[in-house]
Formats: C-alpha cells, sequence, structure tokens
C-alpha cells in the first residue's frame, strides 16, 4: 500500500511537472529533462510511468479533463435552472484556466495536437454534449427561446468560450479573462432568452463576477 501512495505522487508529481514545462515552452520546445527537473524526479521515475513525451502529453490533456469534468459534475448536482448551470460551468472553466497550471498545459497541447498525434475531440465533443443537454432544459425551463436550436447553441457556446480565452491568454495572459468571459454571456444571453423569462440578463452574466468575487 505504501509502495502503491508512493508511485501514485510521483506520477501525479511527474504530470504537474510536465504541465509546468509544457504550459512554459509547448510541446515542441519541451523535453524529460525538463519534465524530471521541475518534477524532481529521476529520469528512471519518469521512465517508469511514462515511456515518451507523447505520453506525457496525453496524461496531462487527460488530467485536464477530468479537474474540468469533476468541477462541472460539482456544478450540476447544486441543480440550479440550466442557463444559470451553463454560465457557472463556464465561470469555472475560466477560474481554472487562471489558477490550475494543469488546466492551461492541457489547453495548450489540445491546440498543439497535431505535432503529437493526440486526438483532442473527446473533451470537446463532451463539453458540447453537456451543453446541448443543458439548452435543452433551458428551454423546458422557458429560459431559452424554442426557436433556439440546442445543438447549434452548444457549439457556438464552446466554440465562443474557446476564442475567448485564447485571446485573452495572447493579450493579457488570461489576466482579463473572467472579464471576458462575463461580456461574452452579456452580448449573448440577449438574444437567446425566452420572452417570458423572469431573469434579468445583466444579472445572470454577472454571476460570472459575482461568484468569482
Amino acid at each position: 500500500m505504501v509502495l502503491q501512495d508512493r508511485a501514485r505522487a510521483t506520477r501525479e508529481a511527474i504530470i504537474a511537472g510536465a504541465a509546468a514545462v509544457f504550459e512554459e515552452h509547448g510541446y515542441g520546445s519541451a523535453s524529460l529533462a525538463q519534465v524530471s527537473n521541475a518534477a524532481r524526479v529521476t529520469k528512471g521515475a519518469l521512465y517508469f510511468h511514462f515511456q515518451s513525451k507523447e505520453d506525457l502529453a496525453r496524461a496531462v490533456i487527460e488530467e485536464q479533463h477530468r479537474i474540468v469534468v469533476a468541477e462541472s459534475e460539482g456544478i450540476l448536482a447544486e441543480h440550479r435552472p440550466a442557463l444559470a448551470t451553463m454560465i457557472l460551468m463556464c465561470r469555472a472553466f475560466g477560474l481554472q484556466l487562471v489558477h490550475e497550471p494543469v488546466v492551461r498545459a492541457g489547453i495548450r497541447l489540445t491546440l498543439e495536437a497535431t505535432a503529437f498525434g493526440q486526438p483532442v475531440q473527446k473533451p470537446y465533443e463532451d463539453w458540447i454534449a453537456a451543453m446541448e443537454q443543458l439548452a435543452d432544459r433551458a428551454k423546458e425551463e422557458k429560459q431559452v427561446r424554442s426557436s433556439v436550436g440546442s445543438a447549434a447553441l452548444a457549439r457556438y457556446l464552446v466554440a465562443s468560450f474557446t476564442g475567448v480565452q485564447m485571446v485573452s491568454g495572447v493579450l493579457a495572459g488570461r489576466a482579463d479573462v473572467m472579464q471576458r468571459i462575463e461580456e461574452m454571456w452579456a452580448i449573448l444571453l440577449p438574444g437567446i432568452m425566452h420572452e417570458d423569462a423572469d431573469e434579468d440578463p445583466q444579472a445572470l452574466s454577472g454571476l460570472v463576477a459575482t461568484e468569482s468575487a
């Protein structure tokens, strides 16, 4: 049991070290020696857990997806109205981009995946599917207009969020990413909300800032 715990801790340290290296240098410029140094493990320990840089990159992407999914499941378990849930899921992802190096590294690696042949569709497909289900529920709750296609809204939302955080990363190192996510929702909500919805669009988009305070 002690050996298993030690091996698990070593693997986690390697993934954290790899995330730091991939985030700073990108996949192409990162080396296993840099990862070994960042993780403070020997090369032998690194190779025991991961056979190649490609394996490490896949592990970072998988860990990033696990972190995002776990947070999203927690938000879903709160059973809030669907539209507020969609906003809070985006808010949570934004906060993870600010505070979680593994998430930042995983996102960078998905954009560089052609360099190591890693399929990256699943995290996006899972996120789109979750948003589509929430959009369906938001229409049932008369928060989103019935004329809005749930699948189209989900794809647009994920694409918009991805673009917003990328541009924030380029221009401001994501220092303003929460403000940009709030702006995204402030622009989107008036065009999709049901005419009988009780919620104020500004108050809803403000959940991003309010819940981040």
